[in-house]
């Protein structure tokens, strides 16, 4: 299926609506993160990931839930370990993503960035089919947002050193810039 982009939706993905996100301060979308996150922790596949974007994490599920159940987070998009697409927040939307965040001098990254999770964790190899579908996507969002240039498609441990370490030392970021 040919990628496109209508209405600030992506029509491969599937689409659940999460709550957690609002207007931009400004229309400006000029950077894409790249994160990573699995539910819970080093574990693939099921709903949580979808649950915590939606508010609707049990936290009697599992005792690192407990901790998390509160969170209003989102991003705008997850890639799963075998390539599918989950789309939570139109692209022109503020995702909350990124938290605590700067880039060359700017505050707050949530305000101009779209978030991209990749279901995974910092020390275990990606699939291929997540770096096919990352460029794939990431080209697409160039295209559509011209302002995202490839030196403005980063990690969020580039965004939050110090406070976060994802997408990790397991992401091969040569081979996905190579891919762009």
């Amino acid at each position: 299926m040919q990628l496109t982009i209508q209405q600030h939706w992506l029509n491969a993905a599937e689409r659940i609506e999460s709550p957690n996100f609002n207007e931009r301060p400004q229309q400006r979308i000029d950077m894409l993160v790249v994160h990573s996150i699995s539910l819970p922790p080093g574990e693939f596949g099921g709903p949580y990931i979808s649950a915590l974007f939606t508010n609707q994490l049990d936290p009697t599920q599992h005792t690192y839930f407990e901790q998390i159940s509160d969170l209003q987070v989102s991003a705008h998009l997850l890639i799963r370990r075998d390539g599918h697409l989950i789309q939570y927040v139109p692209f022109d939307k503020r995702a909350w993503h990124a938290g605590l965040s700067s880039f060359c001098g700017e505050e707050n990254c949530n305000d101009f960035a779209i978030g991209i999770e990749l279901e995974g964790v910092d020390d275990q190899p990606y699939e291929q089919i997540q770096y096919q579908r990352l460029a794939e996507i990431s080209r697409l969002l160039m295209c559509h947002y011209e302002a995202i240039t490839p030196e403005r498609v980063v990690g969020h441990s580039d965004i939050a050193p110090g406070r976060k370490t994802d997408p990790g030392e397991a992401f091969d970021w040569s081979y996905f810039r190579g891919l762009l």
